[in-house]
This record gives structure tokens, sequence and C-alpha cells, in this order.
């Protein structure tokens, strides 16, 4: 195991930012402190003999100066998606950037990936470390309260990616910290993600609207194109998302592809009973780690399972992809990638019957995400 570290680049500012490299096993990962961002993973392929980057993303800093798409990013201080831009909370209304039409997206305006942060490797027993600290001032992008976010990502050997995210803040706010990786397991630049194989453990998913905005009813996945409660081709029912407006394209059509959120089970209770079908794994322990996805890309032969704490996963298909240069010449078209977004609910500061996503004095933020290889 090893950690390394050196300067990818200088912002417009002259502030230098570090990508570090850490290493376990066969797998390496790197990270840049601009958007604590996942910039490469590479896993090897005893079926090709290969060792592959699993991620998309850019070669140099300038791409993630101009990240639209959030490639690898740590999103906060909202992961997803906020109606109408604005939130009430101890009768006072808050009103945040619109930055997906009416609405606010990962953050605003300048959200976590935006941001420069401070990190410091580490060693434990079982692999190697980044922690990354930002501090985000009362009233940042509109949001209530002085917040202090701790994130660590680090490799162990026994083939986990580890994701661990704590907020302190000290006043009432929403909090919903994710990454948005986006995984092609064939390799970067190697095509579509169309016949990688994935289940969920989700037996129902978040309704939404024409802007994607929860309508608060949770949909059973139960026979229909989002059940993938046994291993499918992620593109076998395509045609059928068209329609769900989870799948809106630039010019306001449905398209297909999936961009939901899926509750999974076993998750946390809202206000009026269990938010999954099943209820809670252990109503005593709600921090602790359950199923939330599997992977498998057949050609290679690698495959990925999903850990968390949270209540909801969104999965995305690279549905806005279009065009967008990547590492090494790359062209990164619709469906080029996938992500697997572990988190709150959407629009949770406006949907009292989702878990709660208000965080403050006597209530920290602490959510745990592990991705698991294999190949």
């Amino acid at each position: 195991m090893n950690i390394r570290k050196k300067t990818f680049g200088v912002l417009a500012s002259g502030k230098k930012v570090r990508l570090y490299t850490l290493s376990a096993g066969n797998l390496s990962l790197s990270i840049s402190t601009l958007g604590a961002a996942w910039t490469s993973l590479l896993v090897p392929s005893h079926k090709t003999g290969m060792i592959d980057d699993i991620l998309l993303g850019y070669s140099t800093l300038d791409g993630y100066t101009h990240n639209d798409v959030f490639f690898g990013a740590t999103i906060g201080r909202f992961g997803n998606r906020i109606g109408g831009a604005k939130f009430t909370l101890g009768g006072q209304t808050y009103n945040l950037y619109k930055n997906d039409g009416e609405h606010s997206l990962h953050g605003g305006h300048r959200g976590f990936d935006k941001l420069l942060w401070k990190a410091e490797p580490y060693e434990e027993q079982d692999g190697v470390f980044v922690r990354f600290e930002l501090e985000s001032p009362d009233g940042d992008e509109g949001y209530p309260g002085n917040l202090k976010a701790v994130v660590s990502y680090g490799l162990t050997k026994s083939r986990d990616l580890i994701a661990d995210y704590q907020v302190q803040v000290d006043a009432e706010c929403p909090v919903n910290l994710t990454n948005h990786a986006y995984f092609n397991l064939a390799g970067d630049g190697r095509g579509d993600i169309l016949s990688h194989e994935l289940k969920i453990h989700g037996s129902s998913y978040v309704g939404v609207d024409g802007g994607l905005i929860p309508t608060g009813k949770l949909l059973p996945v139960a026979g229909g194109p989002f059940d993938f409660t046994t291993p499918k081709p992620i593109g076998r029912d395509f045609a059928g998302t068209i329609g769900t407006n989870g799948s809106k394209l630039p010019d306001g059509k449905d398209g297909p592809g999936y961009d939901h959120c899926f509750v999974l089970d076993g998750g946390p209770t809202g206000p009026n009973g269990p938010t999954g079908p099943n209820g809670p794994t252990d109503p005593s322990d709600p921090g602790k780690l359950r199923p939330c996805a599997e992977v498998f890309e057949p050609r290679g032969g690698r495959s990925m399972r999903v850990f968390t704490t949270q209540p909801g996963v969104q999965f995305y298909t690279g549905n806005f992809l279009s065009g967008v240069i990547g590492k090494e010449g790359s062209v990164y078209n619709r469906h080029s990638g996938f992500c697997l977004e572990t988190q709150h609910l959407p629009d949770s500061p406006n949907r009292p019957e989702f878990p709660s996503c208000i965080f403050g004095p006597g209530r920290d933020y602490h959510e745990r995400a592990v991705f698991s290889f294999d190949w």
C-alpha cells in the first residue's frame, strides 16, 4: 500500500490543486483536491489481462474546472434536486440558486464540487486514505448555518473503496452528500454501459414530474422497466423508461434511460412508517451498511458491489452526455457511463414524509458507502 501526491495544476487564483493517488493491492484511486473528485480508478481484469481506468473524467485539471457533468465530484451541501430552489425550515423560507430550470441541483451555483478542499493522507492497518475538509459559511448558496464537512476516501486490502461523509453544522440545515462518479466497468472510452448487468436492492423508486422533482409517490418496481431486483442488462428495458420523466433530453423531450432515485430495502423510516417496503433492517442501528447494488460487466469480467447507510441511490445512465471530450481524447456520449449516487431522497427538505435530511446541533450527519470490486 502506498500514497503519492503531486501538483495537478494551478487555478486562475494561483492556488495549487493536489492530486493524491492511493494504491492497495491491484487497485489504484486518484483524487483531486478540487471538488474532492475521483479522477481515476485502475482495476485489473483477469479475463482480458488488462488494467483499465473504469471512471469517466478528464486527463487534466482544466477539464475539472469546467466540470458541468460532475465527473467524480463530491456533491454538497445537498445532492440531487430541491424543487423550486427553496425550502422552509423553522418558519423561515430559504431561497437557493436556480441552476436546473426553476430548481436547485447539487448544491447550487458553487457547490462543494467547485471548491478547493484541504487534504491530509493517512494510513490504517487495512488501507490508505485521504481526509478532505471543507468549511461552508452561514448563507453559502442560501443554506443556513456554518458547516464543516469531513470526507474520507480510501482503498483497503480487501478490494474495497470506502467513502465516509461527516458533517457538523451549527444551525438546522438540509445535508445530503454523495459522490458523482461515472463508471464503465469495461474501461474508460470502451463503448456504452448498456450490456452491464445490474441489480438494485430496491423495491420502489421515487416518482418524479416533468422537472424531475418528486411527486411524493413511491412507485413499485415489480415487473416493470425499473425492476432490477434480479440482475438484468441496463439497456434491456430502456424503451419502457420513455415518458417516466427520468430521462429528459436537452430539448425537453423524453429519451430512453434512467435518472431515478431508488428507495433501498431495509432503509431508514419516515414519520409515517417504513420508506422501504420491508421496513428497517435494524431500527436501533439506522447507520448500518446495507446492500445497495451489484454490477457485472461480461466482456472484461469485472464486478462491483455497493453498500450504503443511506436510504436511496440515484441511478443515472449518462443521459445528458453529448460529445464531452474526456481522457486521452475519449468522446463521451449518452450512456457512456452510469452513476450510483448513494444519498437521501431528492427534494427531502420539502417532503416531510421522506426520511429526514435535516441536521444541525444535536444531530450530526454521518453516512458511509463501500464499493467492493472483483475481477
